[in-house]
């Protein structure tokens, strides 16, 4: 693979750009001029502030609510589709809105399909995401998708850790797929909990389908929103007879009572990426970079070249 990167621009939308500052440090660009203005209602504008007519441009950013995030990465689209980019890529460190992608009870909407067919009718030639929530949200777009996995970071963290009678455990039946992806990569025991929910982000029961006792366990999500789900399987596990418990959770959302229900959980630590900045630290939330996988996948993107080695899940 070249050393010199000639023909790739990176952008940044302004809710990721640290991360994307590292992308670009190690893709071995400078991150791109972009200034916005805003008015005083809160409208804003982002302005390319160099010349990409004819260029691959990567736009980094993540589309966590409120709405402001995903309309930014929409006009960064649509501002360099206008200015005659070449190829634009939508790199979206976590895709917002992902958890509508079904239609669960009538007169709902399915939020992840329209928010691939807005970036698509902005402009976007290509996006890069990294655990979706849902696997089929691929099937969204009509673009090509690569769809990386946050197992390539943590898993590496979690064998340095060298944890004896490790077990990974799934907070929810839903994630049941990724604990066991986990699990035969490390060779481990799983379990799952099951649990019913009153409504959105409460949960009026919940149990754990097998045994814990003796066990070093890690939770295995692709998302922490409140926390609530995770630390309440933690605390049943710790109950349960497990020697410690650990998750390790792609997108730290970590909104509401989430930080607080964490330091009073059982948990010994949330390992996270940095796909979402956080809005505070915790003496608990340990962070691991995601800038190299995003910045090796766009430079093999950049060149044609395969990214397959990233797909180890």
């Amino acid at each position: 693979m070249p050393n010199t990167i000639t023909g790739a621009k990176i952008f940044a939308c302004s809710q990721s750009e640290e991360l994307a500052k590292n992308i670009a440090a190690k893709f071995g660009v400078d991150l791109g001029n972009v200034i916005t203005s805003t008015y005083s209602d809160g409208e804003f504008q982002p302005s390319y502030e160099e010349s990409i007519r004819g260029t691959r441009i990567f736009i980094i950013g993540s589309t966590h609510p409120g709405p402001r995030n995903l309309m930014e990465m929409l006009l960064m689209i649509d501002a360099a589709k206008r200015a005659s980019a070449r190829h634009i890529t939508a790199v979206l460190p976590y895709f917002g809105w992902a958890r509508q992608d079904r239609k669960d009870k009538p007169r709902v909407p399915i939020a992840a399909k329209l928010v691939a067919k807005m970036l698509e009718a902005a402009g976007a030639t290509r996006i890069i995401t990294m655990d979706l929530h849902a696997d089929q949200i691929q099937g969204f777009f009509e673009k090509p998708v690569d769809h990386l996995f946050a197992s390539t970071i943590f898993l590496p963290y979690l064998q340095n850790l060298a944890l004896n009678n490790l077990t990974i455990a799934s907070p929810d039946m839903g994630g049941s797929k990724r604990a066991y992806a986990y699990s035969k990569a490390l060779e481990s025991d799983v379990v799952i909990c099951y649990k019913q929910r009153a409504k959105a982000n409460v949960i009026s029961h919940m149990e754990l389908i097998g045994d814990v006792t003796g066990k070093n366990v890690v939770l295995v999500d692709d998302m922490v929103d409140t926390a609530g789900t995770l630390t309440k399987a933690a605390d049943l596990m710790m109950e349960r007879g497990a020697l410690s418990v650990r998750a390790i959770c792609t997108h730290p959302i970590l909104s509401g009572k989430a930080y607080e229900r964490i330091e009073n959980s059982k948990l010994e630590e949330l390992i996270v990426t940095d796909s979402i900045p956080l809005s505070k630290e915790s003496s608990k939330i340990r962070v691991l970079s995601c800038a190299d996988l995003f910045a090796d996948v766009m430079k093999r993107v950049h060149h044609n070249e395969s990214i397959s080695s990233q797909f180890i899940m």
